[in-house]
């Protein structure tokens, strides 16, 4: 039922979309004169009427055709870089066609202009409400990789997943992370093995920006976003750095270094060479459990990407990245060279090996917006581990190809994106003495259609079709549309669907460190979602400066999930397909605004509303915070000597799962409590170098007890994954960056 209404709302969408285009245009070709005095045509010329954002660009021929408004006369405004501007007055029932020769005009001197830009900010351009993280956000805490990236930011939240492994999970509208696809500069990553520990795999000085869109996403890179989509996109090898080098230190005595340099080999291919190293070996417990607080951690990570630009039609780009990790927790006195058995400490130790390879190939034709492109990507990645006396071996193999055209019909106003993909996603698990293995193979295909009315409305009807060879046939409708009311509002609506295949162990074996037993009551079925959203963002101007409010609302319909029960019995984690209902509803209001020059400020709140069928009973989701403030203060001093951020966290209450099967001391309570965190830096800028130095958690807000039954880690009681806040207190940090820049 859902189905058919979705596509009688883009039915009368599109109807509404075609009856907006007048039988009345302007038409015309754009010339230049070359040195024999032959008219030859421009390609991409902007043509607009004036005071509108009525406009439209010339194809190769420089042809142009331009609906035209209700007005009786006009000023078309033909504009192209190298030529002089040419204003032309038509009239409203002009019929005939235009011949226009432009000249060109002589080179001004280079003019600097220059002003701060917000670090992070939503975009006013795309259809799907997406928010920029930059690199200059990124620098306002110390961001040591991917998962300390969002403490600036409202939308995501991260947190760990147990008190000892030290893996770490986001949230994206009060659902948990794997319902949020990860790319890398558009291509899906850190998903099935790299869920747990992945977001720590990303460094943070290697990233040029983050961008975050909510709800449901393009049909192009695959079914499997539910909630969002969040991509990383690296520093680019032909980019404005030549060196780059970041240290950073911190009182716990986390060491860690990071470099990455471009090269320009020739006018066609340059190169960037990332490297980042990792050493945390020092025992800490502060909370006397005799478990460290944070798990022992030495990683290695580099990754080498070639550029290539030809200077008429190709692009490409060669990626490949290596790295190897090894984490160890558990208590102080645990021998991880001992068997880890009852004789020894409680321990746990994961390995990891991981290598990515990854290829992306265009062509671009002569015709304007018109290009293929074939991207493809192989990870392999091994894990061998042990959670107290549970031992988990696994391997993945992953393959994911992807071949695009991108065209337009009749004119630019008219867009479609068409292709077929691949993924192969093989899987070899080990648990104890249980095998596990799985072989996906996903071929499918998606058309993707996009609608511009000049600047004012855009539509996005998109289509996939994947065949599973495991699930069967999945249809992944999805829709987007984005008017802006007037020059200072925009709307923005989504609805779609989204799939993906729950990998139990991969994804959750730190819950192994616990004395629970993981039973898989059922088959499971592919996890199936409905989302939905609205977005208004309003800019308007006080006292002289911009002002963004924003404000939305997204919800998530499950039809199928698989649910992870805490509750039912504590000797346990069962894990089935839903039996009901399973929802969640989040609304965020968000303001920036810069307070005086050079003072910004980010305000924020948000509230979820998260329920799913446990049990046989629609209860609230354990481990949700109820709500979220933040708020950010960042000031950049004249010249940019200075720079301080300071940030605040506000964060509700969450459901604890039911420890009422346990004995009375290690009861845990109904709910968490509301709790702050507030960090804040200091950054002094010279002309080739930077320091800075902070601090996190500055209220000292600490878990207490975040380990049931530390005193007795082999007993029936025992687990480390009821986590709901901060496992550490305060924490001091410093750290230079050095650059060379071209």
């Amino acid at each position: 039922m859902k189905f058919k209404i979705f596509w009688m709302i883009l039915l009368l969408l599109s109807a509404i979309a075609i009856n907006k285009v007048r039988s009345q245009d302007i038409q015309g070709k754009i010339y230049e004169m070359d040195e024999h005095k032959h008219e030859v045509p421009i390609p991409g010329v902007n043509v607009y009427l004036s005071g509108t954002q009525t406009g439209t660009t010339t194809n190769q021929d420089g042809y142009f055709k331009l609906l035209l408004p209700d007005y009786e006369n006009f000023q078309l405004v033909i504009s192209f870089i190298g030529y002089k501007n040419d204003t032309i007055t038509v009239t409203k029932n002009h019929t005939g066609y235009l011949k226009i020769i432009l000249d060109k005009k002589h080179e001004l001197e280079e003019v600097v202009v220059a002003h701060k830009a917000a670090g992070s900010h939503i975009s006013r351009i795309d259809p799907v409400f997406t928010q920029n993280i930059t690199g200059a956000e990124l620098q306002k805490a110390a961001c040591c990789n991917l998962s300390e990236s969002f403490e600036t930011n409202a939308s995501v939240d991260v947190s760990y997943s147990d008190a000892i492994s030290g893996a770490k999970q986001i949230q994206l509208l009060g659902i948990a992370g794997i319902y949020s696809q990860i790319l890398t500069e558009n291509i899906p990553n850190l998903r099935g093995l790299a869920t747990s520990y992945g977001l720590g795999y990303i460094p943070g000085s290697w990233m040029e920006s983050i961008h975050i869109s909510k709800g449901t996403s393009s049909v192009k890179n695959g079914y499997e976003s539910i909630s969002g989509q969040i991509n990383v996109e690296y520093k680019k090898p032909d980019n404005e750095e030549i060196f780059f080098l970041n240290v950073y230190a911190n009182s716990l005595g986390k060491i860690e270094g990071n470099s990455n340099s471009s090269i320009k080999v020739n006018n066609h291919w340059s190169t960037a060479i990332f490297a980042h190293v990792e050493n945390f070996q020092n025992k800490t417990d502060a909370n006397n459990d005799s478990f460290l607080d944070q798990p022992l951690v030495k990683q290695y990570n580099f990754f080498n990407k070639w550029k290539y630009e030809s200077n008429k039609h190709i692009r490409g780009q060669i990626g490949i990245k290596v790295l190897d990790e090894d984490r160890t927790g558990g208590q102080l006195d645990f021998n991880k060279s001992l068997p880890h058995d009852t004789s020894n400490a409680y321990g746990i130790n994961v390995k990891t090996k991981r290598y990515e390879v990854f290829t992306k190939t265009a062509y671009l034709f002569n015709k304007p917006g018109t290009n293929i492109a074939f991207i493809n990507s192989f990870i392999y990645h091994r894990q061998n581990s042990f959670f107290g006396l549970n031992d988990y071996n696994a391997k993945e193999n992953n393959y994911y190809g992807n071949l695009m055209f991108q065209s337009y019909i009749g004119n630019t106003d008219h867009v479609f994106t068409t292709g077929i993909s691949y993924l192969i996603d093989d899987f070899d698990e080990n648990l104890n003495d249980s095998a596990f293995t799985r072989r996906e193979s996903v071929p499918g295909g998606f058309f993707e259609y996009t609608y511009k009315n000049h600047d004012k409305f855009t539509l996005i009807l998109g289509l996939r079709a994947d065949f599973n060879n495991i699930y069967g046939t999945i249809l992944t409708p999805r829709l987007h549309i984005k008017n802006n009311v007037n020059e200072h509002t925009i709307f923005r609506a989504s609805a779609g669907k989204g799939y993906r295949t729950p990998n139990i162990i991969a994804e959750n074996n730190f819950l192994l460190a616990s004395s629970r037993k993981l039973i898989i009551k059922n088959e499971l079925k592919m996890e199936e979602a409905w989302n939905y959203g609205v977005n208004l963002t309003k800019y308007f101007n006080i006292f002289g400066r911009e002002i963004s409010l924003n404000a939305e609302y997204y919800r998530t319909d499950f039809i199928n999930q698989a649910i992870i029960d805490r509750d039912q019995d504590i000797s346990k984690i069962i894990i089935y397909t839903l039996d009901g209902k399973s929802y969640s509803n989040s609304f965020q209001i968000e303001a920036g605004y810069e307070l005086f020059k050079g003072l910004d400020l980010v305000a924020a709140f948000r509230y979820n509303d998260v329920k799913m069928t446990i049990n046989e009973k629609l209860s609230t989701k354990p481990l949700v915070n109820k709500y979220k403030g933040l708020i950010n203060l960042s000031y950049t001093s004249n010249m940019k000597k200075w720079q301080f951020d300071f940030t605040a966290q506000f964060n509700g209450e969450s459901r604890l799962p039911n420890t009422d099967g346990n004995t009375e001391e290690y009861k845990l309570a109904t709910k968490s409590p509301k709790y702050t965190i507030i960090n804040a830096q200091v950054t002094k800028f010279f002309r080739k170098w930077e320091i800075y130095i902070g601090g996190e958690n500055l209220t000292n807000f600490k878990q207490e007890n975040p380990i049931i039954a530390a005193d007795d880690p082999f007993g029936k009681f025992f687990d480390s994954s009821m986590v709901w806040g901060p496992i550490t207190g305060i924490k001091i940090y410093t750290g230079f960056r050095y650059y060379i820049k071209h």
